[in-house]
């Protein structure tokens, strides 16, 4: 099992105050990569998990959040722990690698000693690693959430993301982002994909047949080892339904318990849920169909440093934008789990050597586009950050621009997990606004919205993320609003958590029968018209030099 003596090995050897004008010099002498890529093997199999990685090629920022509320059973518990909680939690010393890896504390001095995380061609050394250690024990797994929310990944409609995805050689993947490429490219590029692209929970919307296979064995270690696909079951509400007409979703848990029964009727000694449903779904999921041993979660972006164990079931959590690969080692014996250890692997792109095929990959795909992407159009006076139950400040960069560019009283941007950190004083590229805006639907609308029907807006995201029941959360975070403040109790019920909405401007309240102009993107709505948000940003960000966003202004109570 694993032991606090193994989580702690790493800590121990990541761990420092960071004195004045510490430089990343000597950041890279403190760690080593063989520190980092330090475990323990055990057992006949390993699992090797990513997830979420939002298209990013390269090392980036990406700062955690501090706010993340768990509601009803979820209250209190991982991954609802941020901050010096979540430090204490784990034993974590402060001003530590991992204190900069895994929270937001200190973030800004800590992300200038540290520098960036991911970065494929780093992720496939230590890929790379394990693979020698651990030769035909090993299965990669990819969570999904993979092809999409770059320049490159939008322009090449994926192609960029499933050649160096290929390159990794994963042996199974899930999906979410991936599918608002739409249909038809979705079946392109699974056509050719070369590893199975599961979800057991797709289904031809007319006929109710698979649209995917569910399940595929490997053999691993002598020991057989069921994967099930589980896709995100929400995507054609949280986003477009019009680019996949032809597919239904859900959770489906009784079909996830066929599956899983089938799987150990056919011999599985091991069964894995490679699953795109968010932790805390996955948390009930797994309290409820019995017989799976792992579920490696994702879309939620939670980073985990210890398995999380719900009965018999291990949840694995590998965070989001490439920082992180999880290693599980297990001992099988007699169809059953006997032992396993686990470790959270920090990708630190200063101290993990780059492999060589992956970086001359990466850099033949960006090379056309490098001049364009590296343009600096301003600079930020503030810390750019976008994770965060109700408000982050790059978003508020960008209801600053939706008020100014197109002129509304009102500005919604969407609660979105992905995007890029940038520290004070430093430029802002026009790559940058695409990692937070390169989606498929990115018309910036603006139109009348009654104060009515904006209250309703706000409650039906509230109860998306603070439903009761994991199964009705879609785990993103609150919408993010400019030109407005509000009052939010988490703990009411539905419908009626909203109240003290404000109109900035005037400072007087938001009236139910009165229109205001509201602007906004990403509408699920097909047909939505208006310049892409990329522009909107950038023409925003070029006209004020030197950007500070306006703070959201949300109460929060009951938390």
């Amino acid at each position: 099992m694993t032991s606090r003596r193994d989580f702690l090995q790493i800590a121990a050897a990541t761990a420092a105050l960071v004195p004045t004008g510490w430089t990343r010099a000597f950041a890279q002498q403190r760690l080593t990569q063989d520190d980092l890529l330090a475990f323990e093997p055990m057992g006949n199999v390993t699992l090797v998990h990513l997830t979420d990685i939002h298209a990013q090629l390269r090392p980036v920022l990406f700062r955690e959040p501090s706010t993340n509320l768990g509601v009803g059973e979820a209250r209190g518990q991982v991954p609802h722990v941020t901050g010096r909680p979540y430090l204490d939690l784990y034993g974590i010393p402060g001003a530590s690698a991992l204190a900069y890896a895994l929270t937001p504390e200190d973030y800004v001095a800590l992300a200038r000693s540290y520098g960036r995380m991911g970065g494929l061609d780093r992720v496939a050394t230590v890929l790379d690693a394990i693979r020698a250690e651990r030769g035909d024990k090993v299965l990669f797994l990819d969570g999904g959430d993979t092809w999409q929310n770059s320049y490159t990944s939008l322009v090449s409609k994926g192609q960029d993301m499933v050649d160096c995805m290929a390159l990794l050689k994963p042996d199974a993947m899930t999906g979410h982002w991936e599918f608002t490429l739409g249909t038809e490219r979705v079946k392109e590029i699974v056509d050719g994909l070369g590893c199975p692209f599961l979800g057991q929970n797709v289904r031809d919307a007319e006929w109710n047949e698979p649209a995917f296979e569910a399940t595929k064995m490997f053999e691993r270690g002598g020991a057989k080892v069921a994967v099930i696909g589980q896709a995100f079951p929400y995507t054609p509400i949280a986003n477009p339904r019009w680019m996949i007409p032809d597919w239904s979703f859900g959770i489906r848990e009784e079909d996830v318990q066929a599956s899983v029964d089938k799987a150990r009727k056919d011999g599985a000694d091991l069964v894995v849920l490679l699953s795109h449903n968010g932790f805390d779904v996955d948390r009930k999921l797994a309290s409820r169909v019995k017989g799976i041993d792992v579920v490696l979660t994702g879309h939620t972006h939670d980073a985990l440093p210890q398995a999380v164990k719900v009965g018999n079931t291990l949840l694995i959590a590998s965070g989001s934008h490439g920082k992180f690969l999880t290693r599980v080692d297990l001992d099988l014996r007699d169809g059953a789990v006997k032992g396993y250890r686990s470790k959270l692997i920090p990708i630190f792109s200063d101290v993990i050597a780059p492999q060589k095929a992956m970086a001359a990959k990466i850099q033949a795909i960006r090379a056309p586009h490098e001049t364009m992407l590296s343009q600096e159009l301003g600079r930020t006076e503030a810390l750019l950050y976008r994770r965060g139950n109700f408000n982050g400040t790059l978003d508020d960069m960008i209801c600053d621009a939706l008020l100014s560019e197109r002129e509304a009283e009102i500005a919604l941007s969407p609660g979105f997990r992905w995007g890029t950190t940038l520290l004070p004083g430093q430029p802002i590229t026009r790559e940058d606004v695409y990692n937070a805006t390169a989606i498929t639907y990115p018309a910036a609308y603006r139109m009348p919205m009654t104060g009515a029907r904006l209250k309703e807006v706000l409650e039906d995201v509230a109860d998306n993320l603070f439903n009761a029941d994991p199964y009705y959360q879609q785990g993103g975070d609150m919408v993010r609003v400019g030109g407005v403040s509000y009052a939010i109790d988490v703990a009411r019920p539905a419908g009626s958590r909203i109240s003290d909405l404000t109109l900035l401007r005037t400072g007087k309240p938001i009236e139910a029968g009165t229109s205001y102009t509201v602007a906004g993107w990403a509408s699920v709505n097909e047909g939505t018209e208006g310049p892409p948000i990329w522009d909107v940003v950038a023409s925003h960000i070029k006209a004020k030099g030197t950007v500070n966003p306006t703070p959201a202004q949300v109460t929060v109570r009951g938390a």
